[in-house]
């Protein structure tokens, strides 16, 4: 096959603070699938993922294990490559940080960067979020928290290196505006311009308070600081600035794929990076959603991730991938429950496509003597059949330019089911019966088996090791081409194999209660394990505090800031103005006639140029927060 060109994907690099979860896998599955559609389709394909692993919090882990920062994360990297290898995830590089090839090819963009006039000295003063590797400004936090994460922050001030983000906010603006393929979904492109709106702020590059870094070329008690050491991995990986050729073949990259969190790093500061470096700008970010569990996002600070290798060594690869693309729509976020994901195995694998592969093994070897036969007959429902097999191609190929994974198998199980009811239509073992209808028996197994072998080659970039089993059960040998699914009657004389069930049928709630009994037995509850609390207070401190319940009567956006929500509360007689930071949990209209407690006698502050008068109290369930609520009247205190 002629190659149609190059094609570059990445992935985001991983932060090695924990082992791997299945949102991390999510990701990596997509892209993969894609990589592998790309190829098999014609496509010179570069695959890109890796590690980023540098920064206060990995040091601090390293630091409370006892190990140096470096064996912490290689041992948590062979973990990952373990999981990667596990996955049959088929990168064609990972990039870690802390290879001398990224090292120093960092510190050459530092010094590009730095002769372009586009890096300057100063000092930092503001808000530190650890988890998040981010600076903030006083009006930036929300209810003093990070308002990405919703951490505490810490106080920092240092001296500093800058990035002058601020000059390139324009031509970030004109990037939105004027190219919108640029970031999808469009949801994130529009947060992305109110954003860039609001002002960019110069970016804070380098740290001197602590030393598991890269080093700053021009002075090395600072180390440069992660976004500008991560993101360069995409370009540094390819040999960028020393070692073009491979660079010069494959950038820019076509898709940088990313979680919904971190499009900010890569839609505005990473552009502006490549103008600072004169290179030419991806041709796309793509940020998926996230896997949603017990109400809120997997976190491995909450504890409730998901571990891909025990469903994995459960119900094997290509059934967790099937799921992962199937399920979910790119760009939305997810609810991943063990029940759906079984329901979702046993509906689509075990009852249509396991079902179809053993019917038609089966009925050949019966009635053909396990040869599939010429088809030498045709009627409307078998030129219906093969009509849509052929038809199947052409319109997944459109699904996966749009990263529409789950529509493009739902367009592979139209056949698949398709190909199930015409078995019922032509009732092959009627057909047996009748000797002068051999042939139109022939014609209905060939079909089948037809059918089998281009299902087999639009499976593949999901599942391809369920299409080798079906090769292999369908007596089917040589390479797959992906123009083969574009054409019927390829089959003649091929000997069948049947084998055992390519996906057995599971008893569901058998399933569910020993997938139960593993989480608990990986993750017993803790026993009387003392709260990280506060400093203690006083008695009379907490008397200083003024509780009321207040209801809410409407809720809005704020205008300038997608993290805020702005209310109005009735408080008895009185009704006052509060803004909080819930936009990502909570959309206005959920929260309209909730009776909350608030703190009341809050010194006033301006968020974003509009006043807030008090706070309410939210408890933080792992990365959601949950409100506090009463059913007293409004403006009853507290105590």
């Amino acid at each position: 096959m002629e190659s149609k060109g190059k094609y570059y994907i990445t992935t985001p690099i991983y932060y090695p603070s924990s082992n791997l979860h299945i949102g991390h896998t999510y990701c990596t599955v997509m892209a993969d699938a894609m990589a592998r559609f790309k190829r098999l389709s014609g496509y010179d394909v570069h695959f890109l993922t890796g590690t980023d692993e540098h920064g206060l919090k990995i040091q601090q882990i390293a630091e409370k294990e006892g190990v140096t920062p470096q064996e912490y994360v290689d041992r948590i990297v062979a973990g990952v490559k373990d999981l990667w290898k596990t996955m049959e995830i088929s990168y064609d590089d990972f990039i870690r940080t802390t290879e001398e090839r990224h090292v120093s090819r960092v510190q050459q963009i530092f010094n590009k960067m730095n002769e372009k006039g586009d890096i300057y000295k100063s000092e930092y003063e503001g808000w530190y979020c650890t988890p998040c590797e981010s600076f903030w400004t006083e009006s930036q936090l929300v209810d003093g928290c990070c308002p990405d994460c919703g951490r505490k922050v810490e106080k920092a001030h240092e001296e500093a290196y800058f990035f002058r983000l601020s000059k390139y906010q324009d031509r970030i603006l004109d990037l939105f505006e004027n190219n919108p393929d640029f970031l999808k979904p469009d949801t994130r492109r529009h947060e992305m311009i109110e954003f860039v709106k609001q002002g960019l702020e110069d970016l804070c590059i380098s740290r001197s308070t602590f030393d598991w870094g890269i080093q700053v070329p021009i002075d090395p008690k600072h180390v440069i600081y992660v976004w500008l050491d991560a993101l360069t991995n995409y370009i540094t990986a390819l040999g960028y600035p020393d070692d073009p050729e491979e660079f010069n073949h494959y950038w820019p990259a076509d898709v940088h794929l990313v979680g919904k969190e971190i499009v900010r790093f890569h839609s505005i500061i990473w552009p502006a990076m490549l103008m600072s470096l004169d290179v030419p700008l991806p041709k796309q970010v793509l940020g998926h959603g996230w896997l949603l569990i017990d109400g809120g996002k997997m976190s491995k600070s909450k504890g409730n991730v998901v571990d891909p290798v025990v469903l994995i060594n459960r119900y094997g690869i290509d059934a967790l991938k099937y799921f992962l693309l199937r399920e979910y729509t790119f760009g939305q976020d997810g609810v991943f429950t063990n029940e759906v994901m079984l329901k979702r195995m046993n509906f689509d694998l075990a009852n249509d496509l396991g079902n179809l592969v053993s019917r038609t093994a089966a009925m050949i070897e019966k009635y053909c003597g396990g040869i599939v036969p010429p088809a030498t007959t045709e009627d409307d429902i078998d030129r219906e059949l093969k009509t849509l097999a052929v038809g199947v191609a052409p319109k997944v190929e459109a699904d996966m330019n749009r990263f529409a994974f789950n529509n493009a198998l739902e367009n592979i199980w139209t056949l698949v089911r398709r190909a199930n009811k015409y078995i019922d239509e032509k009732t092959p073992w009627i057909l047996a019966k009748d000797e002068a209808r051999k042939a139109e028996l022939d014609t209905c197994m060939h079909n089948l088996a037809e059918s089998l072998r281009i299902i087999a080659i639009l499976i593949y970039p999901y599942m391809h090791t369920t299409t080798e089993k079906i090769n292999e059960q369908m007596g089917i040998t040589g390479e797959i081409l992906w123009e083969n699914a574009m054409t019927f009657d390829l089959l003649d004389g091929n000997r069948v194999n049947r084998g055992e069930p390519i996906f057995p049928r599971l008893d569901i709630e058998k399933e569910l209660k020993e997938l139960d009994d593993l989480r608990k037995a990986a993750a017993p509850e803790p026993e009387n394990i003392p709260l990280e609390l506060k400093p203690t207070i006083e008695f009379d401190d907490f008397a200083k505090l003024d509780l009321r319940v207040g209801e809410i009567i409407s809720a809005e956006k704020h205008p300038k800031a997608d993290k805020l929500l702005v209310f109005q509360v009735k408080m008895g007689t009185e009704t006052r103005q509060i803004i909080s930071g819930v936009a990502k949990d909570y959309k206005p209209e959920e929260m309209v006639g909730k009776k909350m407690v608030v703190v009341a006698n809050l010194k006033p502050r301006m968020l974003r140029g509009l006043e807030s008068h008090g706070m309410f109290l939210f408890a933080q369930d792992g990365e959601r927060t949950q409100p506090v609520e009463t059913t007293a009247a409004s403006g009853s205190a507290v105590e």
